[in-house]
């Protein structure tokens, strides 16, 4: 009776395919039967008619669960929880997941969401790993004064801070490939420079934001500290160690700083890496100080209280879906750029790079290149790395260096692995589930 239940489903689909709540009591079925690969391509079929499907997309994030897929759940659900949408069954997997991938922070707060609309709910995997500390009382039960915390008697306030300023010597000449990516930083960078009044007469400035992302290694840093030597401006890069400071109200006089460096040395770009750990989802996070770092920044995005006109904003980040949505608006980082891992021609001018004035015989680079699937710039680097750490055992012996040879190269590409795989396991789920602005057609295109 069970499988008679599912072929009659299947013969009412085939009368009427496009019958999504058919589609969704077979793979309902399917998903009860254990059948999890025939309830994927179900739910997915629904998705494909209807992007936004709430229990196509619950029933994914149960099978990838299931299959230990915790990046895709957690994509899922995160979507679900910003449109309103996630049940309590999928907070709880998804909090799983997160325990699952080590995000133990994200873990407990999201299990503290859980608590807050059932306070009476228990799970022993959450209870066992989710711990939640109190850290704002002394040992006298007293609240910490978050103006100074140590009772030391002072107001707290922003040191003078010097940040390095330099001046690139390295252009887009030493830039293997990309050229894609030059040509757009070239429209909306050094076009604007070169041509300043001509843009003028348009109303147009020179400067503004351009966010980088992509898998970790490929350049993004290199890309942007080359675009300062193409236009032969000054170069700030900022961490985020030079903007959060303990103490309230730093962090936001930090970044207001760095910006009044910045547009006394104009032109000047200003290169933020990882923006995403300064500029996360507002909604995300627990405490107002992180709320008003963000709302700092993009003041100074904005030019609230000072001209940016010639200041270059560029931004780095391996995790663009953890930027807040309103750096993403025009004016601030209005220009999002997808910076892959090098093409063939790309990883060959980057060895050659990389290769230069080593000891070496002459290198068959294309046929090393075969061997790179996936690989970024800096597993061309730790490719190279390792050739030449065996060849330093011999020359250690001898007392002789001896030249890097083709099959050097290749044996080390059996010892290293790709480190842009587990990034493209993620970023797929977020291009496939969580892409309704289109911001991360690139990755699919990349992909396919």
């Amino acid at each position: 009776m069970k499988n008679q239940d599912i072929e009659s489903l299947k013969e009412a689909i085939e009368s009427s395919p496009d019958n999504l709540p058919l589609r969704i009591m077979l793979a309902g079925k399917y998903l009860h039967f254990g059948k999890l690969e025939e309830a994927e391509t179900e739910y997915q079929t629904v998705l494909n008619y209807d992007s936004n499907h709430i229990k196509a997309k619950e029933g994914l994030a149960e099978i990838y669960f299931r299959r230990g897929r915790y990046s895709g759940v957690i994509v899922i659900v995160e979507e679900l929880i910003q449109r309103n949408k996630a049940s309590e069954r999928m907070m709880v997997i998804c909090a799983k997941s997160l325990v699952r991938e080590k995000s133990i922070e994200d873990a407990q707060e999201l299990y503290e969401k859980i608590l807050d609309n059932n306070p009476d709910f228990e799970d022993k995997e959450l209870d066992e790993n989710l711990r939640m500390p109190s850290f704002d009382f002394d040992d006298e039960g007293e609240e910490f004064d978050d103006e100074d915390p140590f009772g030391f008697g002072f107001e707290a306030g922003p040191d003078d801070k010097d940040f390095f300023m330099e001046k690139p010597n390295i252009s887009f000449k030493d830039v293997g490939g990309m050229e894609k990516l030059k040509e757009e930083i070239d429209l909306k960078i050094i076009k604007p420079l070169e041509n300043a009044e001509l843009y003028a007469a348009y109303g147009k400035k020179v400067g503004g934001g351009i966010l980088l992302y992509g898998p970790p290694g490929c350049g993004k840093t290199y890309l942007a500290k080359a675009t300062a030597g193409e236009i032969n401006a000054n170069f700030i890069s900022v961490g985020i160690n030079d903007i959060l400071d303990m103490w309230i109200g730093r962090s936001e006089k930090n970044m207001g700083y760095i910006f009044e460096v910045a547009r006394r040395n104009t032109p000047c770009v200003l290169f933020f890496d990882e923006v995403d750990a300064l500029g996360a989802s507002r909604s995300d996070m627990k405490n107002s100080s992180g709320r008003h770092v963000i709302n700092q920044f993009l003041s100074e995005l904005d030019g609230v209280d000072g001209n940016n006109d010639g200041i270059l904003v560029l931004g780095a980040t391996n995790a663009p879906w953890h930027l807040d949505p309103a750096f993403r608006r025009p004016g601030r980082f209005d220009r999002i750029i997808f910076v892959p891992p090098p093409d063939d021609v790309s990883k060959e001018k980057i060895l050659e790079i990389i290769m230069h004035e080593k000891p070496k015989e002459k290198i068959d680079f294309k046929k090393v290149i075969e061997h790179t699937k996936h690989y970024s710039g800096a597993d061309l680097k730790a490719l190279v790395d390792l050739a030449i750490e065996e060849k330093l055992k011999i020359a250690l012996r001898t007392g002789i260096p001896e030249p890097i040879t083709t099959q050097d190269l290749l044996q080390a590409a059996k010892r290293h692995h790709a480190s842009t795989r587990e990034w493209f396991n993620t970023a797929k789920n977020y291009a496939l589930f969580a892409n309704e602005s289109g911001i991360y057609d690139e990755i699919l295109k990349f992909i396919k």
